[in-house]
């Protein structure tokens, strides 16, 4: 019996990353497939989506965007509270984090285990740890909604959040004026979607949904190229949707007819891998993504914590 390379531990190839200006103000950076980041200027500051999985790979994309714009970092805004998308945000010397109040209690109640996990997993990301200072807490929360005046002609920043989905804490940033989105994990472009904390049933539906009723017409998921043009990001949310959904139909299947979480995952690769095998972290979620399905599945709401012993235990059951 052969077991397949843990996780991400194989993938040690650096990505070229790529600095998109979205519109006057507005930037992205992509990195073929891995965690995207965003800024966008205000009159005379900067918010920043994002950070990067430690300050100093943060660092290197704030020396890039000081190529644009040399106004202060006011706030940063963390979608969710992911290692890979948190631990880095003290080298941006922000006044304020920005995040879901749920954030806060995930980070509160399972951050460390997370940053163990997630940096166990995908080892490239996690350059000169050792800059790391400790868990990235928001210093401001909200439920629903919040609005940043951008300031003079900009318009509104207006970061809100849409329901349970990647997590039950994250949130989405809307520039209205540009019809941009910035959507965290919530969608990716040609990427698979990691699932293994999320709310499937909630995220296939109404999630989506909402997702959907912005009407945006340029979108930076969580990885892959920006997404451009209205049918373009119907398109992307469509190829979200139908991941969540194949999954869901599968696994169900599997339960409803007395199999086990082996045989959910094998129909799950089965009925996934011809549209999205070829996408970045494929094989490395779906182990992940099936197991938090199944427990969801049998009436676990609350997502079982991940530890680097849990992922090896899940990875050697399933991914043989």
């Amino acid at each position: 019996m052969s077991v397949k390379e843990f996780a991400s531990t194989g993938d040690l190839v650096e990505k070229k990353q790529t600095l998109e200006i979205l519109a006057g103000g507005v930037y992205a950076l992509t990195a073929e497939g891995d965690p995207n980041i965003g800024a966008i200027e205000g009159e005379d500051f900067v918010v920043c989506f994002e950070s990067l999985a430690t300050p100093v790979a943060t660092s290197k994309w704030i020396e890039m965007l000081r190529q644009h714009t040399s106004k202060p970092i006011r706030f940063v805004v963390l979608s969710h509270y992911h290692a890979v998308r948190a631990l880095g945000a003290s080298a941006f010397g922000a006044q304020a984090v920005i995040a879901h109040e749920n954030t806060m209690r995930l980070i509160e109640e399972r951050g460390l285990e997370d940053w163990e996990s997630e940096f166990a997993r995908f080892p490239r990301l996690a350059q000169n740890e050792e800059s790391i200072p400790g868990l990235t807490f928001p210093t401001i929360t909200f439920s629903d909604r919040l609005t940043i005046p951008l300031g003079g002609d900009r318009g509104d920043l207006i970061l809100e959040h849409v329901g349970r989905g990647h997590t039950d804490g994250d949130l989405v940033a809307w520039l209205p004026q540009h019809k941009i989105l910035f959507a965290g994990d919530l969608m990716e472009s040609e990427a698979a979607l990691y699932t293994g904390d999320s709310f499937h049933l909630d995220w296939a539906g109404k999630t989506l949904d909402a997702v959907q009723n912005y009407g945006a017409e340029l979108v930076m998921g969580g990885r892959g190229p920006v997404i451009r043009g209205s049918d373009n990001v119907a398109q992307a949310i469509a190829q979200s949707r139908s991941f969540l959904k194949t999954m869901i139909r599968e696994t169900t299947k599997a339960k409803d007819l007395g199999g086990d979480l082996k045989q959910a995952f094998n129909a799950c690769h089965a009925a996934l891998v011809a549209d999205y095998g070829k996408w970045p972290i494929f094989e490395h979620c779906l182990p992940f993504n099936v197991a938090r399905l199944w427990e969801e599945l049998h009436g676990v709401d609350r997502p079982t914590i991940w530890t680097p012993q849990r992922d090896l235990e899940i990875w050697a059951q399933l991914q043989s």
